[in-house]
């Protein structure tokens, strides 16, 4: 199941992206005392009370204004509000309503959704009596709350999950069906590609509405196996349609790749990889989700001597940091090798899946050891004891040793580089934890 959504808005330098900063635990967005700064939605994975949740920073709305970028910066706002399950709308208990809070106040009524409305700056008790003017928004009771100084937050944590706990015991209807998310930019083909598997196949066990979203997830029965896949591109509302759909595909993908199983990456052929693939490739891997590229619309393409290769070589230089995905091409509009999908994604699947004997992992371990010594910092010498791995989707390991402080990161790379060789880690993201090795460990 995806994560719930939750959205940030309000009028330009109320404090959104210090909330933003302070709840996700790191400096992501751009904090300064300018209104504007914001333009685009930032968005980022919050925790609180066991529970995860998707955060979204938008820009400051100006519901008045005509500047171009204000109203994109607007429009960014809105597809926020589309998406999100619970608001979190801000207001600067300093200045007290302004015009732009009202109108803003009105512009989220329209959502139905539930609203939180966050009074920030009110760091001193003597400034208490400000809330009580946030009631006239009409949006119940206002919350109060320092960002700057990190007064409030757990109240104002405790109430976004009140309001979206209920989110996290939805289960998905079928339990045994492999989930394969179908994501890429706009025009890559996407549901081509799923309508084609659907007239491969024709045997469609159901058209239901996502769990948490509109999209329209597929069933569809190949060779015994039920595949649900999720088309993002029918995530759209029906009655909205935006100008700026690259960027509203990109809170898309994070609610596809959160539900999936397997990511299939899909690339259009005629036009290669761009900053947009480049993203949504990214969200892949921080979400560690075994993937496949899919190099669509190569029947477009006009063939010369090493083509493909080409074409490969060209994926692998862009999308480094996915160097694990196997690379097909196919064409969603002719059929041609759409049906060798399955065949991969069964594969992905299992080696998300796959296991390893501890014995055969510290093998390796001593091997990798023996062929390139660890790295040290001043006198000290890394040491790496023993590891195991400790879970699956993704394959995860431990490795226990003496400081991990040591460890430089391009070593940490040889020994995941290593597991995956040794181990054919292939279609699959591993993760490598370290661990200092204490007495009750030995």
């Amino acid at each position: 199941m995806s994560k719930p959504i939750v959205a940030v808005v309000g009028r330009p330098n109320v404090g959104k992206s210090t909330l933003f900063n302070k709840l996700v635990g790191e400096r992501i967005a751009i904090v300064e005392d300018t209104p504007g700064v914001t333009r685009d939605r930032i968005i980022a994975d919050a925790e609180w009370r066991n529970h995860k949740f998707t955060l979204i920073d938008t820009g400051g709305i100006e519901p008045f204004s005509k500047d171009t970028i204000l109203s994109q910066m607007r429009t960014q706002a809105e597809i926020a509000l589309d998406m999100a399950d619970c608001i979190l709308f801000m207001v600067d208990g300093r200045e007290g309503i302004t015009a732009t809070d009202e109108e803003v106040a009105t512009m989220i009524r329209k959502h139905d959704k539930p609203i939180i409305v966050v009074v920030n700056k009110l760091d001193t008790a003597k400034m208490d009596d400000n809330l009580y003017e946030f009631y006239n928004l009409g949006l119940g009771d206002p919350l109060p709350i320092s960002a700057e100084q990190q007064l409030g937050l757990g109240d104002l944590l405790d109430q976004v999950l009140d309001n979206i706990e209920s989110l996290y015991n939805i289960d998905d209807e079928n339990d045994n069906d492999l989930k394969v998310a179908v994501v890429g930019k706009p025009n890559a083909g996407k549901s081509t590609l799923i309508n084609r598997l659907i007239g491969e196949n024709r045997l469609i066990v159901s058209d239901i509405p996502g769990t948490t979203r509109d999209a329209i997830d597929t069933t569809i029965i190949h060779d015994d196996q039920e595949y649900t896949f999720i088309d993002t591109a029918g995530i759209r509302k029906k009655n909205k349609v935006y100008r700026n759909i690259e960027k509203y595909s990109i809170i898309r993908a994070v609610t596809a790749v959160d539900r999936a199983d397997v990511v299939i990456l899909l690339i259009d052929a005629t036009l290669g990889v761009s900053d947009q693939d480049k993203k949504i490739a990214s969200i892949i891997e921080n979400r560690y989700k075994p993937c496949i590229i899919a190099i669509n619309k190569w029947d477009l393409v006009e063939k010369e001597t090493m083509t493909m290769k080409k074409m490969t070589d060209e994926i692998r230089y862009s999308l480094a940091f996915l160097d694990y995905a196997p690379v097909i091409f196919l064409s969603a509009l002719t059929g041609r090798r759409v049906n060798s999908i399955y065949k991969e994604i069964n594969f992905v699947y299992d080696q998300a899946h796959k296991r390893i004997p501890t014995g055969k992992i510290n093998e390796a371990i001593m091997e990798m050891v023996a062929m390139k010594h660890p790295p040290g910092k001043g006198s000290k010498q890394l040491k790496i004891y023993y590891g195991s791995q400790v879970s699956v989707d993704p394959p995860t390991f431990v490795l226990f040793v003496n400081d991990p402080e040591i460890m430089h990161f391009s070593y940490l790379r040889y020994i995941e580089n290593s597991l995956r060789k040794r181990f054919n880690f292939d279609g699959t993201p591993i993760r490598i934890l370290l661990r200092e090795r204490k007495k009750t460990d030995r």
